[in-house]
């Protein structure tokens, strides 16, 4: 078996990262997620990392991120959500509520208002604060491995990660429309 193939077979059925070893220059933890070439035609790829956490790698402006694929808000497919730029921060969009989230941090950004009562009104881009998990992504001779990020710190978008929410969702989900 390729070390390509021995990273992309080891899951277990828990969330923990599995104990083999990968390639040397891959963190010991990577999953191979696809070729890169793959990645970039399609703009984004979606997979069950680790046989329970669902993952969405994008590649916008050159550069590859990782993020739970469920919006921390109310679990809309951020896979169907536009890619934007507010303040100098690249966010994908979740296309059910419009909730902006940061592609490198995974913080969740609303527009606040200075002073209500001044007219006209004058708002700036503020942060929630991270809200969304964001996955280490590598890329080795054209495979594009993820690592997941294994903070103990509970981030909103763990909620979604769970059998429940997953199945449920699912079954739930409208059918996509198609992106522009």
């Amino acid at each position: 078996m390729s070390s390509e193939e021995e990273t992309s077979q080891n899951s277990s059925s828990s969330c923990t990262p599995p104990r083999s070893s990968s390639p040397s220059s891959l963190p010991p933890a990577s999953h191979f997620i696809g070729k890169k070439e793959d990645i970039v035609k399609d703009g984004r790829m979606t997979k069950v990392v680790n046989g329970c956490r669902d993952i969405l790698v994008l590649h916008h402006q050159g550069q590859l991120h990782a993020m739970d694929t469920r919006c921390y808000h109310s679990g809309g497919a951020l896979q169907y959500g536009d890619i934007e730029e507010f303040n100098g921060r690249l966010c994908i969009v979740c296309p059910w509520h419009k909730y902006k989230i940061t592609l490198a941090e995974g913080e969740g950004l609303y527009q606040a208002v200075e002073d209500p009562t001044a007219k006209p009104l004058r708002t700036h881009w503020r942060s929630k604060g991270v809200k969304q998990r964001i996955h280490k992504v590598t890329e080795v001779k054209g495979n594009v491995y993820v690592t997941l990020n294994d903070s103990s710190e509970a981030i909103q978008s763990d909620v979604y990660q769970t059998e429940r929410y997953r199945t449920g969702l699912l079954k739930a989900e409208p059918k996509p429309m198609a992106r522009k």
